[in-house]
């Protein structure tokens, strides 16, 4: 098992945030801004340590898909996210 596999995702609403964490321990987040049907996905960062595991990918792949599944729209202020929807433009057209 992987340690992105291990990794477990929460949406702590009231940080605006979905929170990436291994053993308890944060490790991965991704920041939003909520707006009027929609949030702007602000930040992503990964704890040094744990970088090059996938660990972004799969916080910010929850955030898309909760985020669909709320029925909002994603706009997408990180680097990270704008390639990561780049790369993904099929799998979460939907959302944007």
């Amino acid at each position: 098992m992987s340690t992105a596999d291990e990794l477990v995702v929460t949406h702590d609403e009231q940080a605006h945030r979905w929170e990436g964490r291994l053993d308890g321990r944060v490790v991965a987040l991704a920041d939003y801004v909520p707006r009027d049907g929609a949030i702007a996905m602000v930040h992503t960062e990964v704890d040094p340590a744990h970088e090059h595991q996938g660990l972004a990918t799969k916080v910010v792949d929850a955030a898309l898909l909760d985020a669909r599944a709320r029925g909002l729209k994603v706009v997408p202020a990180c680097s990270f996210v704008r390639l990561h929807l780049r790369r993904h433009a099929e799998e979460y057209a939907d959302v944007l």
